[in-house]
């Protein structure tokens, strides 16, 4: 395809800003409230079960519309597991779609690359390293954390629970997805 139409392409495409993060087991402290002189304690063992997650926030090509999309997992993500993600998410967006990723190394590859040959649609661009502040996903994480913060799960299937809940809450709030964007560094572009 011509660098003409590649980029007329993508003036109608979807905008995708995708990320990962994980959740352990062990609690997320985060300062409370709490009487004077009680200071709340939180006991716990030490375990390092955790649930990994990649999510993207899409943005519809008149950016009308903003979406949610996720996978948890019980293992640490890699190219593979992105590369799934990006498959499934190219199964409910129609036309092309423009995925924002950070420059992790699980962002690179040859599966990736294959992906994008199987699927013309497909196109990834990366953010400059080291600006999580650019990434709009960087807020879902921020917000599950917070949300979170302070929990203890008694095992790993609590946690998934936990977890989905509050990704399925976010996904239900357009004011809290726009939060996202609105909160990056990123150019105003919603309005």
């Amino acid at each position: 395809m011509a660098a003409g139409k590649k980029n007329a392409a993508r003036l109608g495409a979807y905008l995708v800003f995708c990320d990962e993060s994980g959740f352990l087991i062990m609690p997320n402290l985060a300062k409370t409230w709490a009487p004077r002189g009680q200071t709340p304690l939180l006991r716990h063992r030490t375990r390092r079960q955790r649930v990994s997650a990649i999510s993207a926030i899409s943005v519809s090509p008149q950016r009308q519309r903003l979406g949610l999309y996720y996978r948890l997992y019980e293992h640490n993500i890699g190219q593979r597991e992105v590369c799934q993600f990006l498959s499934q998410l190219l199964a409910h967006l129609r036309g092309d779609v423009v995925v924002l990723l950070d420059n992790a190394t699980i962002h690179r590859g040859q599966r990736l690359r294959r992906l994008q040959q199987r699927n013309e649609r497909l196109h990834v661009e990366y953010f400059p390293g080291y600006a999580p502040e650019l990434n709009p996903d960087e807020g879902v994480w921020a917000y599950a954390k917070r949300v979170l913060a302070n929990g203890q799960p008694d095992d790993v299937k609590t946690l998934h629970r936990a977890v989905r809940s509050t990704l399925e809450k976010l996904r239900a709030s357009r004011v809290r997805l726009r939060g996202c964007i609105e909160h990056s560094e990123l150019p105003l572009f919603l309005r």
